[in-house]
C-alpha cells in the first residue's frame, strides 16, 4: 500500500464552499447508513457546502422534484440510533439504461450536485462509476436538446463520486468491514444465545439459516461467535461425505455431555459439487441418522433490523467524515474511490478495483477455485476461517504432529492461562481458544484461577479441550479474577511455575479493559442527560461511546477541562435546544477531573438549562462490564487468543536447548495488540517507556484523533488533523504462500 506522509494537515485548508454534495442510500438497508448520512450532511454543512438528500436511491435521482431535498443540520438530528435507512432506497432498474441516467444527470444539475456520495453494495457503487464515466457526454446530450444552456454544462462539468459500503454480508473486497455487519452479527448472536437456554433444556439440535447468498462472512463469525458444531459456507463446500463426518461429531459432542448442538448455515451454502445446501436436509439428515430432536431457525429479515450497533455508528461516522473529505480534495483525474477500513484506520480505495476484486470472488467460487475465492476476500475473511479450522475440530492422534518414530507429538511443554485486572467480556472467548489451540500445538494446557493471587497459592490445574465448551458467550470471567499484583509473591509464584513445570504464561487482561457502553439518552422531549462512565483515567469509553451516542460533550482526564469550557459547553446546547435539537447528551469519564464531578457538571446544566432543557444525570457502573459479550468481543477474544498460542509455540520451539527453555531475551515476554492496521507483539520492556503507569494508561493514544469527529459533529469549530487522510492507496491482493 502507499506509504503515508508524516507531516501534519489540517482540514481547515478544506473549503466546501460553493460547492453541493448529494448523499444517498441505494440496494438493501443496513444499520449504520442513517449514521453515514448524519455525518455526510454535518461534515458537508460544517465545511460550508450544500448538501442535498437524494430519496428513494437512485429512483429518486431518476425521479427528482421532491425526492432530491436540501438537508439542514437539524435535519439529521435522531437519526443515529435508528436502523434501516430514513432517507429510503430503492431497487432501479430506470438507473440501468442510458435514459434513466440522463434523466438523472438532468436533476442534478437541476440542483448543481457534481459531488455524489453513495451508500450501498458493489452493485449500487458500480452503476455510480458507470454515471462518473458517462456524465460529459450525458451533459453535451442535455445541451444538444435544450434541457441545459452551455454555462451550466461548464459549471458542472466534473462528477466526483466517493462510496461508502452498506452491506449486512461484509461481502465487498478492499474493507475489513461494512457498513450493518457488525449490528446483524448482534442479531444473530442475541438469537442464538436465546436458542441456547430452550436447546439445553430439551437436548435439542438447532440449525439456523443466517443470510450470505454468496458471502459467508455472517455464518462463519457467528460460528465462531458462539462455538457453533457445524457451520457450512459459500467459500468452504465441504468434501464428498460430509454428511457422516457432521453426524459423528454432533455425536461426539452430546456424548461428552454436551446437551445441544447448534448448525449455522449461510443461505447460500453449496457442496463440492455446487449442490444447494438447505436447512431441511441438515434438519432431516440428523433426525435419520442419529435420532435427535432437530428444529429449523431461519432468521430472515430480523438481521437488517433493529438498532445499529455502537461499531457500526462509530464505522459510519467515520466513514462519513472521511467521505467528505475525499470529496474536497477530488479533482478531475482523481477515480471514483470508496471510504474503507483497514485494522482501526479509514482508507481511501479506487472503486474499481474493490468492485472487480468482489467479482473475482465470484469468478474463482463459479471455477471451484475456493482457496482463491477466501484469498481474494481478504485478510479479515482467512483470518477468521484459519482460527474456525483450528479450534471446531479436536485433532485425532493420527492428526497430531508426529516424531520421526511415528508416535504423536508431545510438545513436552506445559503453557498456563490466567486473567488478571478487572473481569471484561470476551475473556472467556480467549481462554477457550488458547486451551483449544495450545492442545491442538502439542502443549498440556493449565487453567489458573483467581489471576495472580490464585497462582501463587497454587489454584492450578490440567484443562482439557472439552472442559472450555460453550465458553464463548459466557460474560465475566470463569478462571476468577483478582487485581493482585505479582510484584510481593514473585517468590511463591516462581515456586509454582517450578512445581508444575510452567514453560509459558498467557495473560489475559492487564489495565481495565472493557467494550461496552449503554446509550441511556433517548428522544424525549428538550432533555439533557448527564452520563458518568468507567474507565479509570482513561477517556476511551466516553469518547467512543460520545461519538456512537452523538453526544455533545465528553469531558476526560486526557483532555483538561475548566470552567470556561464547561460554560462554553452549557451554552453551545443552549443554542442548539432552542432550535430543533431536543436533546443532549453529555459524558463525563469518572476521573476526568477532581472537582469538576458527575454531581457539579449535572447542577451546572441543570441551573444553567433552566426554561430550556431539564437535566438527568446516570452513573453507568459495573453495568460497563456485565452481560454477555458482543460478537467482537467474542470473536476478536478468539482471534487474538489464538494467534497468541501459536506465537507461544514459535518461541518456545526457539528456546528450547538441552531439554531446557531459555527465555531470556526482550522479545519472549510480549504484549500483542492492534496497532493502526495490524496485530503486533510487542515487548513488554519498551511498553514501560510508552506507558503512564500512575493512571494506568498509554501517554499517546491512537483514539484522541476521533474526538476532534465528535465535536464537528455537535456542531463545534474545532481543529481536525487529516494527516492519515487524502492518499489514494491500492488494493492488496494476498498471493498464495510458496512451499
Amino acid at each position: 500500500m502507499a506509504k503515508r506522509q508524516d507531516t501534519k494537515k489540517f482540514f481547515e485548508n478544506l473549503s466546501g464552499s460553493g460547492k453541493s454534495i448529494g448523499v444517498l442510500t441505494s440496494g438493501g438497508d443496513a444499520q449504520g447508513m442513517n449514521a453515514a448520512v448524519r455525518a455526510v450532511v454535518r461534515m458537508g454543512i460544517y465545511v460550508g457546502a450544500k448538501v442535498y438528500f437524494i430519496h428513494e436511491g437512485y429512483q429518486g435521482m431518476v425521479d427528482g422534484g421532491e425526492n432530491i431535498e436540501e438537508a439542514s443540520w437539524e435535519s439529521v438530528s435522531s437519526m443515529l440510533q435508528v436502523g434501516g435507512t430514513v432517507i429510503g432506497s430503492a431497487r432501479c432498474k430506470e438507473f440501468r439504461s442510458h435514459e434513466g441516467r440522463l434523466k438523472a444527470a438532468h436533476h442534478l444539475v437541476q440542483h448543481g450536485i457534481t459531488n455524489l456520495c453513495v451508500i450501498g453494495g458493489d452493485g449500487s457503487l458500480t452503476g455510480a462509476n458507470l454515471f462518473r464515466e458517462e456524465w460529459s457526454g450525458l451533459l453535451e446530450e442535455l445541451v444538444q436538446q435544450g434541457l441545459i444552456d452551455q454555462e451550466a454544462a461548464q459549471n458542472n462539468s466534473e462528477l466526483h463520486i466517493v462510496g461508502m459500503v452498506g452491506s449486512i454480508d461484509n461481502d465487498f473486497c478492499g474493507t475489513d468491514m461494512t457498513i450493518g455487519t457488525d449490528s446483524a452479527l448482534h442479531r444473530i448472536i442475541e438469537v442464538v444465545d436465546a436458542i441456547m437456554t430452550t436447546a439445553q433444556s430439551h437436548q435439542r439440535t438447532f440449525v439456523l439459516e443466517v443470510m450470505g447468498r454468496h458471502c459467508g462472512y455472517l455464518a462463519l463469525v457467528s460460528a465462531l461467535a458462539c462455538g457453533a458444531d457445524w457451520v457450512l459456507i459459500p467459500e468452504m463446500p465441504p468434501e464428498d461425505g460430509w454428511e457422516e463426518q457432521m453426524c459423528q461429531k454432533l455425536s461426539e459432542n452430546r456424548a461428552g455431555k454436551k446437551r445441544l448442538n447448534i448448525i449455522i448455515v449461510a443461505e447460500g451454502a453449496i457442496d463440492c459439487h455446487n449442490k444447494p445446501i438447505t436447512t431441511e436436509y441438515i434438519k432431516d439428515l440428523v433426525v435419520r441418522c442419529l435420532g435427535f430432536d432437530t428444529r429449523v431457525t431461519i432468521l430472515g429479515h430480523v438481521q437488517r433490523g433493529g438498532t445499529p450497533s455502537a461499531f457500526d455508528r462509530i464505522l459510519a461516522s467515520r466513514m462519513g467524515v472521511e467521505a467528505v473529505l475525499a470529496l474536497l480534495e477530488a479533482s478531475a483525474t482523481t477515480p471514483a474511490c470508496v471510504v474503507s477500513l483497514c485494522g482501526n484506520q479509514a482508507v481511501r480505495l479506487p472503486l474499481m478495483e474493490c468492485v472487480q476484486m468482489t467479482q473475482d470472488v465470484q469468478k474463482a467460487m463459479d471455477e471451484k477455485n475456493f482457496e482463491e475465492a477466501v484469498r481474494l476476500r481478504g485478510r479479515s475473511f482467512e483470518n477468521n476461517l484459519n482460527t474456525y479450522k483450528l479450534l471446531s475440530f479436536r485433532k485425532a492422534d493420527s492428526e497430531l504432529p508426529h516424531e520421526e518414530n511415528g508416535s504423536p507429538y508431545n510438545s513436552s511443554f506445559n503453557v498456563a492461562v490466567l486473567n488478571v485486572g478487572a473481569p471484561a467480556a470476551g475473556m472467556n472467548a480467549a481462554v477457550r481458544s488458547a486451551v483449544r489451540v495450545g492442545i491442538s500445538e502439542g502443549h498440556k494446557m493449565f487453567a489458573v484461577n483467581d489471576g495472580f493471587e490464585g497462582f501463587y497459592k497454587g489454584q492450578i490445574k490440567e484443562i482439557k479441550w472439552g472442559d472450555v465448551g460453550g465458553w464463548t458467550g459466557q460474560g465475566g470471567s470463569i478462571l476468577g479474577t483478582k487485581r493482585t499484583l505479582p510484584a510481593k509473591y514473585l517468590d511463591k509464584i516462581a515456586e509454582q511455575i517450578r512445581i508444575h513445570n510452567i514453560n509459558a504464561l498467557l495473560v489475559i487482561g492487564g489495565f481495565e479493559t472493557c467494550d461496552r457502553i449503554k446509550q441511556s439518552a433517548s428522544g424525549t422531549k428538550r432533555r439533557v442527560f448527564i452520563i458518568e462512565t468507567m474507565g479509570g483515567y482513561c477517556g476511551y469509553l466516553a469518547s467512543v461511546g460520545g461519538l456512537a451516542a452523538g453526544a455533545d460533550a465528553v469531558y476526560i482526564y486526557e483532555e483538561p477541562f475548566d470552567i470556561r469550557d464547561l460554560q462554553s459547553n452549557v451554552e453551545h446546547l443552549t443554542e442548539k435546544m432552542k432550535t430543533g435539537i431536543q436533546r443532549g447528551l453529555v459524558l463525563r469519564n469518572e476521573n476526568s477531573n477532581v472537582n469538576f464531578t458527575t454531581d457539579f457538571i449535572y447542577q451546572l446544566y441543570s441551573e444553567e438549562g433552566k426554561g430550556v432543557f431539564d437535566c438527568r444525570k446516570n452513573v453507568l457502573g459495573h453495568m460497563q462490564q456485565g452481560g454477555a459479550p458482543s460478537p467482537f468481543d467474542r470473536n476478536f477474544g478468539t482471534k487474538i487468543s489464538a494467534k497468541a498460542i501459536q506465537w507461544i509455540s514459535k518461541k518456545l520451539k526457539e528456546s528450547y536447548k538441552e531439554g531446557k527453555v531459555f527465555a531470556n531475551t526482550e522479545d519472549t515476554a510480549c504484549l500483542l495488540g492492534m496497532r493502526r492496521r495490524a496485530l503486533v507483539f510487542q515487548p513488554v520492556v519498551q511498553l514501560k517507556e510508552e506507558t503512564d503507569f500512575v493512571h494506568r494508561i498509554p501517554k499517546e493514544q491512537w483514539w484522541l484523533k476521533l474526538r476532534p469527529l465528535m465535536k464537528i459533529l455537535a456542531k463545534y469549530k474545532t481543529s481536525y488533523d487529516v494527516s492519515d487522510s487524502g492518499q489514494l492507496e491500492h488494493v492488496t491482493r494476498i498471493r498464495p504462500k510458496k512451499d
